[in-house]
């Protein structure tokens, strides 16, 4: 199993939470471009998706496993406690 090619309709379910919340639009960007795997654009399926690897093991320290797939509120809190981070200046150097 390839945790880093999970089904497009939990990509769909997640990218349409995040759309709904225009107040993380500016943090979702930039997590996508923290996390997307290097010359993603040379690969299929031509998306900004993060790495297996990662997708691996963020699935297994989230939900103890690579059973499960991400769930879209999940994404939201994870986004808005990156906000909150960045508001506090956690990521400045």
């Amino acid at each position: 199993m390839t945790t880093g090619r999970t089904n497009p309709f939990v990509w769909l379910a997640v990218v349409g939470a995040v759309l709904a919340r225009p107040r993380l639009w500016p943090v979702a960007i930039r997590q996508v471009r923290r996390l997307a795997r290097r010359n993603w654009w040379r690969r299929p399926p031509f998306l900004p998706l993060p790495g297996s690897a990662y997708m691996r093991f963020r699935l297994e320290t989230q939900y103890g496993g690579q059973s499960r797939r991400p769930v879209p509120s999940d994404v939201i809190h994870y986004l808005t406690w990156c906000q909150e981070m960045g508001r506090l200046g956690a990521g400045r150097r």
